[in-house]
Order: structure tokens, then sequence, then C-alpha cells
């Protein structure tokens, strides 16, 4: 593990668990919820200027940094949609991509590098127009140009208030939950816990409590990094396997592949980690699963014992029909 890896557990570990990093930093963290509290106060009074779409926009976002199982909401989202017969397209900041121009249109051939991982996955997973840009109104005019579009999902969105929403989602990992309740850097918290009680609809991935939707992230068949071969996680139940992760919770994968019999040798990453193929290689030729968020990032490094594993967010009936439900209410 390297030293900023190291960091980031203790960090987590005090957000989650408990230590003494939260109490020294609760003045903050204060702070934090003060600034947080006033700018969505100035979008909703005016003072600061939202940007209204002529198509519903749906927001997916969380209240905590981390993962918390957005990506897989949101590309579950856009399948629904398309079945539902809407032109659905993605908008996202693209974070960590290093193109010089906003806002970029994003396909399953985009680098990752110029626009970011989560994109690019959502292109590949979802076939949905993506556009990426740290404006996102901006990114989602270029959808609504190119590809015309009638439904915005905004991926990561839920603080971001400049686009302006007609159903908020929000994500909570069922187990972590809130953590210690405090906003950065205390705690993982991005807005004050009360933003909970104003969102449309609450997703616990895991295990929901009294008005929320339960989510299950399920693993796929384990698909071979250029596409050649696909095999049921059973097959590797026999030797162990290097498992890789650069997402925001490693922990759930690694979790996840345990639950499916796989005896699993760890390797995390950190979230949005820029791989090189050394880091890939592990000295036996044992398999080397993959997270497919990881997945786009590595495939120009092609070896035989690599494969990712995708996942697919399974939601209930009803959060489905409620969704639809305020969507229909949308149209005059």
């Amino acid at each position: 593990m390297s030293l900023g890896q190291g960091f980031q557990g203790w960090v987590e570990h005090n957000w989650y668990q408990g230590g003494p990093l939260a109490q020294g930093l609760r003045p903050l963290a204060g702070l934090f919820c003060a600034v947080a509290r006033g700018r969505r106060l100035a979008y909703r009074r005016g003072l600061l200027r939202s940007v209204r779409l002529p198509v519903p926009v749906v927001v997916v976002g969380n209240l905590t940094v981390g993962g918390a199982g957005k990506t897989p909401l949101v590309i579950r989202l856009a399948q629904l949609f398309k079945a539902q017969g809407f032109r659905p397209g993605v908008v996202s900041r693209g974070y960590g991509g290093v193109a010089e121009v906003w806002p970029q249109p994003v396909d399953f051939t985009s680098d990752p590098v110029q626009v970011g991982d989560e994109p690019v996955l959502i292109a590949t997973a979802t076939g949905c127009p993506v556009a990426v840009a740290p404006d996102r109104p901006a990114a989602a005019q270029l959808l609504l140009e190119r590809h015309g579009c009638d439904l915005i999902i905004a991926d990561d969105g839920l603080q971001h208030y400049r686009l302006a929403r007609d159903i908020e989602i929000a994500v909570l990992d069922g187990g972590r939950r809130l953590g210690n309740g405090y906003c950065l850097p205390a705690g993982p918290l991005r807005e004050p816990p009360g933003r909970l009680a104003t969102v449309d609809l609450t997703v616990a991935n895991g295990s929901p409590l009294a008005g929320e939707f339960g989510m299950e992230l399920v693993l796929g068949e384990a698909v071979r990094l250029d596409g050649s071969a696909r095999l049921p996680l059973a097959e590797f139940t026999a030797n162990p396997v290097h498992a890789v992760a650069g997402i925001g919770h490693p922990p759930r994968f690694f979790t996840a592949l345990r639950a499916s019999g796989l005896t699993v040798i760890e390797h995390p990453f950190p979230d949005h980690h820029p791989y090189h193929p050394e880091e890939l290689l592990f000295g036996d030729p044992l398999p080397v699963l993959l997270t497919g968020k990881d997945a786009v990032k590595c495939r120009d490094f092609y070896q035989p014992q690599l494969w990712q594993v995708p996942v697919t967010a399974v939601l209930s009936a009803e959060f489905e029909a409620r969704l639809l439900a305020l969507l229909h209410s949308l149209r005059p």
C-alpha cells in the first residue's frame, strides 16, 4: 500500500469508525456546512443563476465523498428510460479529465485520460450520448443540439446547482451510511445530513431504512479485457485471484468477489487511479480481475490474465414505478 493509500485509509477510518481527526476538525466542518447551506439558498432565491433546460433533468448524486454506487445506478436509469421510449443523455463533470476544451462528447472509444473514466464506462454500458464539462449545462446543451435528447441524467450532480433539476435521487452506502455525520473535512459529507430530506428519492446500496429504496449491485460474468472470452465467476474459484479496484470504496468489490466464492488477493488503488501496465503484473499467472471502471483505463495494455467484472444495479419495481410516475407528472 502506498503512502497516499495509507493516509486515505486513515482518514476514512476516522470518518466511518471514529477517531480523533473528526473532533479536531469540527470547527472547519461547521464552516463547510454553513457555506454549503448558503450556496444552496443563494440558488433557491435566485441570487445565483441556475440554467433550466427544455427537457426533464434527473440528478443522481450523494452526500458523501467516495463511492456509493452512483455510476451503476446511472447506467440502470439510462437503460430504463430507453426502454420507456425516451432518448436520454448523460452529463458528468468528467472528473480527472485533462481535455483542454469543454464540453467534450464521450463514447466507448473516448480516452478516459481526456474525459474521465466514469463517463466512458457509462457510454460503453448504455450506448447513450454522454457529454462532460465542469459546467454541466454546457454539456447538456451539446447533447440537446447534437442528439435531440429528450431527457438528461446528471451523474454526480446533486451539488451542481447551476443545472436546474426536476427530480433528485440521492444514493447512500447502506452499510456506511453518513459516517460520523460531519461535513468535510471532519467527516465525509458534502452537505449537511438534513439535505436528504429534500430529495425526491433515496436509494440505499445495501440495506434500506424506512422511506428508502434498496439497490443491489450484482456481479456479472468476467470478460477478458479484449472481449475474446467470457467466464462465470465460478470458473475462478479453484485458485486465488488478484482483484484490482480503483473506485470510491474498493472493499465493496473485494467483498462481492468473496461472496461469489473466490479467494481474493486485494489490490486497492485510489479512486480514478491512472494505471500503468506494470501495476497489473504480480509475478504469477493468476487471473487479475478489475472493475469495469478500471477496465476502461487498461484496455490498451491487454494481457491474457486481465479480466473485467461488470456490475449491474438491481432496483425494485416499486422504485422504478415511482420514478416513472414522477417523470410523467412533469409533462404538461
